[in-house]
């Protein structure tokens, strides 16, 4: 009697404990591990220019990932989520300077204190949605902007503070090569922490608020209370970031705490691709590397025609914000699902090539 061989032809899911791992196929986690493994071997092989580059893309795509928390995963809208990171900064110098505690412990400190500060404002925006929900965080960014610049007591006012460098156990993390572990390690926690939020009911309530917020409240989600407390985790997600940014900086300054800078957080989550926690990262490595990209281009076309006709070298300043703007709308237009789907579609290909049908 002959036999059969059956050869699958996809990955199928026979539990609801199947569907929601956190890495969908061993093949996944076995690359996430060795990408993490190469990422503590960095900075044996990098020179500092490119540790300086992995650790702005720790911090904020931390504080992105809060962002897509809010606006990919429950459908809010902020923008003012800069106003936040500053804040989660200011915070952290603020206990190490006046009340001595360790910067170590500072850090978390702050971002706590910075969701007590968003939950203030995520209180009253939860019953708003829309253009006004957007006026409401514009009106959160232009309030904590202006107590940045007045509150001498918190952040120093114009002239800025001083951030200590993190030490533990007698080392000082004050370099680029030491300080990259810390941020690797806030980084590798916080995705995981968000990664099983987003496998538990009450994520999967932020989830259902965003795609139909009636059908959500008739099954019983309380939706304020779910609209609040994604405001809350965006701004705790927010103030870590902000606070490992000024223990890498040493100085935190109210200028570097803008609109464009949130308009910039927001460019992140669209690029990567909302409501996706791998996209959040891409599309923070992506805002980061774009102006060294705009850089090493303006480089290679110097002395040329080109150079000579649109003078690159004093245009390059706003070649790179110009270049953050049309990025954005590119996407928007022909990639709305951001990096992360299009990555998606990339693995999908190959995993049954040539059988792609």
């Amino acid at each position: 009697m002959a036999t059969t061989t059956l050869i699958p032809c996809g990955d199928f899911k026979t539990s609801y404990g199947s569907d929601t791992t956190i890495f969908p196929t061993v093949t996944s986690r076995n690359f996430a591990i060795l990408g993490v493994v190469l990422l503590l071997a960095a900075p044996a092989f990098l020179d500092r220019f490119w540790l300086n580059q992995l650790i702005q893309i720790g911090y904020l795509g931390i504080a992105a990932l809060g962002l897509n928390i809010l606006v990919g995963f429950t459908g809010q809208i902020s923008i003012g989520h800069s106003a936040f990171f500053g804040f989660g900064a200011f915070a952290s110098a603020w206990l190490n300077n006046r009340w001595g505690i360790p910067v170590w412990a500072c850090i978390p400190l702050a971002a706590l204190m910075t969701t007590a500060v968003g939950m203030v404002f995520g209180v009253p925006a939860a019953r708003l949605k829309g253009l006004y929900l957007a006026i409401a965080t514009l009106a959160a960014q232009y309030i904590l902007q202006d107590f940045f610049a007045r509150a001498d007591w918190f952040t120093g006012g114009v002239a800025g503070t001083i951030a200590m460098p993190l030490e533990l156990f007698g080392f000082a993390f004050d370099t680029d090569h030491s300080y990259f572990y810390v941020v690797l390690v806030y980084m590798v926690v916080m995705y995981i922490l968000a990664t099983n939020l987003m496998r538990s009911r009450d994520g999967r309530a932020l989830v259902a608020v965003r795609d139909h917020y009636l059908s959500a409240e008739i099954m019983g989600i309380n939706l304020t209370k779910y609209r609040t407390m994604a405001f809350g985790l965006s701004a705790f997600y927010a103030g870590m970031g902000g606070a490992l940014y000024a223990h890498y900086l040493q100085f935190v300054s109210v200028e570097g705490f803008t609109i464009l800078f949130s308009i910039q957080f927001l460019g992140m989550i669209i690029i990567g691709g909302l409501g996706s926690i791998m996209g959040s990262l891409m599309g923070t490595a992506f805002m980061v590397l774009l102006p060294e990209l705009m850089q090493y281009l303006t480089t290679a076309l110097s002395g040329t025609a080109i150079d000579q006709a649109l003078n690159l070298r004093e245009a390059v300043a706003f070649l790179r914000e110009m270049a953050i703007g049309i990025v954005i709308i590119l996407f928007l237009v022909f990639e709305p699902d951001g990096l992360a789907h299009r990555w998606k579609q990339i693995k999908a290909y190959w995993k049954l090539y040539p059988f792609s049908h």
